[in-house]
């Protein structure tokens, strides 16, 4: 891997709790945290080619090293206005369900190492409002980051629009 991250450095603990290694990035005002293992690249911002009729969230798709790897824009997903990119727009690739992913992001934060004392469990809302794709609310250093499960941030039907952008079977 292009960014030095090693599978063995997250871990899970009984009771299961969701203590571990979260990539921590920033989407807006907010930081969120990705499990390490989930991770595979951090890459700057390239050129995407757009797919057409898919849903605005798909940016299109990435040629990575020969390998084509489609892009969602984590801001348009969740529902955040469209940003200009900066010099810190970057895609990181992630292994969702054994298919390689990018995820657009504003700014990548840094590893932290979050202890099971430290994650709440995501909140309670309305049943209309989803927060299936939350692993919890990690509370580091005065701040809160919201922890996703990146395989539930796509519904089932979104990742079909997704692979089939990106030419998996």
């Amino acid at each position: 891997m292009t960014n030095g991250l090693d599978e063995k450095t997250a871990t899970k603990s009984p009771a299961g709790s969701h203590e571990g290694k979260y990539l921590t990035f920033v989407l807006g005002e907010e930081e969120y945290g990705l499990e390490i293992l989930k991770v595979r690249e951090i890459i700057g911002l390239m050129e995407i080619t757009t797919v057409p009729q898919t849903p605005e969230f798909i940016k299109g798709v990435i040629n990575l090293r020969g390998k084509v790897i489609p892009v969602i824009d984590l801001r348009l997903k969740f529902g955040m206005q469209e940003a200009e990119p900066t010099e810190e727009t970057c895609i990181i690739v992630v292994d969702i369900n054994d298919t390689l992913m990018g995820i657009l992001v504003d700014t990548v934060s840094e590893v932290l190492d979050i202890a099971a004392g430290e994650i709440e469990p995501p909140p309670a809302f309305s049943n209309d409002i989803a927060t299936e794709f939350i692993l919890g609310m990690g509370k580091i250093k005065g701040n809160v980051k919201i922890l996703l499960d990146i395989n539930m941030v796509l519904s089932p039907e979104e990742l079909v629009h997704v692979t089939s952008a990106g030419g998996a079977s």
